[in-house]
């Protein structure tokens, strides 16, 4: 036997020892998607043919034996992601290096990638493990996807010569990576950049390509860079996702943004921007995305291997296009974290189709909300809040008939709360705290659902519902124990010469009663 695919079923329990010595000629073995545990078989590395390895989405546990990382020499593609494997797997002892393909995605892998060298490599997913250290010199050699994030990788991204002109994804966010960008990235073709979380430092235009008609996914989010938003980011005109978040940028927000017609999410929140919203983010449409990942899908990046029956004994029989796709949704890449519903979430593969949103939050935002914002009819998150936007609620915004969170608390807005907001059918959360509201609040609809934290710090607003209740409850009449002239004092004040001379003979005679019980039946 030369091809076995067991995958996607629901197989248990654990393989046996001498699993690869009873499958010595095995090219091709695919157990993933199952229910497998227990411990890779150190006879796996006997099985010197093996061209394609996938054990991934099971439970197998331990570390990975050395016999396979050093018998398996012809292997090309390796998948053990979404597993439980654990201790170092990059070790001196490491013997894989004809690989194109290697994903040790969401385990625990630890230690450090200097102990190897792969420079035959097109995919390298390690993300979501506990690797450290450096990130080696031959990772700029990896042809299309390079992702390490959630790691500890540390330094500066190695740039000792030029990545592959090839690279179409990059994720290296959650790490401690830090100093100047990697300034080695090819970025023709490149389709998505992550370096979220990480330390880097200097101008936000140092980390940008001079030019990219490919890029989808620019995400810069929680590092320390500084500048203006240059306006050379308008030129990516295929640009879906921009996430400059908690940063230190400075200045307004340039025009030329409003030119991103294929914008679908974008933070600029946690900065120090200043000056108003261009009334020209009407050419935004914040739609929901055709599809998310379409540029690396349109590279129908699927490794082929056609096992063909080289010496004709079974002719066309046993032909077969053996394929080993890349899963880019379970390949451990492109998590997006937005807040938005007033707590933070995760966006992850093809859920990002389904959304779209603006937050430009925490800034120094002044001026009115643009009446233009109501042409963002398919956005589902919006929020404005902890600025310095004064001025009303537009009416428009009652146009968003698809926002589900509405968020524009912490500003000097002014004036009613629109009662046409109330045809918002889908909004879930409402939020227009410390502002100089005024007037009625519309108890109608969704705003029916909303609590008084949603309205708070708004002095001018007339009384709240909730207050209303307690009023209401507070001047429900009490029974009056004693006529209020029956007494000048207390209804509670008690005269205690007339207790004491009730109380005494009332004790006396039930004293008495129990004892003549007691002496009339002694039982």
């Amino acid at each position: 036997m030369v091809w076995l695919d067991l995958s996607n079923n629901h197989f248990t329990g654990k393989l046996l020892e001498d699993f690869g010595d009873k499958l010595l000629c095995l090219q091709y073995l695919n157990l993933s998607q199952n229910q497998f545990e227990g411990t890779l078989p150190s006879s796996l590395g006997n099985m010197r043919d093996l061209a394609k390895l996938d054990l991934a989405f099971n439970f197998f546990s331990g570390e990975v034996p050395n016999e396979l990382l050093v018998g398996c020499s012809n292997l090309q593609h390796l998948r053990l992601s979404y597993n439980r494997l654990n201790g170092q797997f990059f070790s001196s002892k490491f013997n894989l290096s004809t690989l194109l393909q290697l994903e040790l995605n969401n385990n625990g892998f630890t230690g450090s990638l200097l102990n190897v060298k792969l420079e035959t490599l097109d995919i390298l997913d390690v993300s979501n493990n506990y690797l450290r250290g450096p990130i080696p010199t031959w990772a700029t050699k990896v042809t299309w996807i390079i992702s390490m994030r959630n790691n500890s990788f540390e330094g500066q991204f190695p740039c000792q010569q030029p990545m592959s002109e090839g690279l179409l994804f990059l994720d290296v966010s959650h790490n401690l990576l830090s100093d100047h960008p990697p300034s080695c990235i090819d970025f023709t073709n490149i389709a998505e950049i992550h370096l979220e979380g990480n330390k880097f430092t200097g101008l936000l235009q140092d980390f940008l390509p001079n030019s990219s008609s490919s890029l989808s996914v620019l995400n810069l989010r929680d590092n320390n860079l500084s500048g203006f938003i240059p306006d050379l980011i308008g030129t990516f005109l295929n640009l879906k996702l921009l996430l400059l978040g908690k940063n230190h940028l400075k200045g307004s927000i340039p025009k030329t943004l409003c030119l991103l017609k294929n914008i679908s999410i974008m933070d600029l929140s946690s900065n120090s921007l200043s000056g108003t919203i261009p009334s020209c983010f009407q050419n935004l449409t914040f739609g929901v995305m055709e599809k998310y990942n379409e540029t690396l899908e349109q590279d129908q990046m699927q490794i082929m291997n056609k096992f063909i029956d080289e010496n004709h004994i079974y002719g066309d029989l046993i032909k077969k296009n053996l394929e080993l796709v890349i899963d880019i949704e379970a390949i451990g890449l492109n998590e997006i974290y937005l807040v938005d519903k007033n707590r933070g979430s995760s966006y992850k593969g093809s859920i990002l189709n389904f959304m779209s949103a603006l937050d430009m939050s925490c800034n120094n935002l002044i001026g009115e909300i643009p009446q233009e914002l109501g042409k963002f009819t398919q956005i589902r998150a919006l929020n404005l809040s902890h600025n310095q936007l004064m001025g009303p609620i537009p009416v428009t915004l009652s146009k968003l008939s698809n926002i589900e969170s509405l968020d524009l608390c912490c500003n000097n807005l002014s004036g009613n709360i629109p009662l046409e907001l109330t045809n918002l059918n889908f909004l879930e959360v409402f939020n227009v705290s410390y502002n100089n509201l005024s007037g009625e609040i519309p108890m109608k609809g969704q705003f029916s659902t909303f609590e008084e934290s949603s309205y708070e710090g708004n002095q001018f607003l007339s009384k709240l519902p909730w207050e209303k209740r307690c009023i209401i409850n507070a001047e429900t009449p009490h029974l009056e124990l004693l006529p209020s002239d029956a007494t000048k004092g207390k209804w509670y004040e008690v005269d205690l010469l007339a207790f004491y001379a009730c109380f005494f003979p009332a004790y006396a005679v039930f004293f008495l009663l129990i004892v003549s019980l007691l002496y009339i039946n002694s039982h």
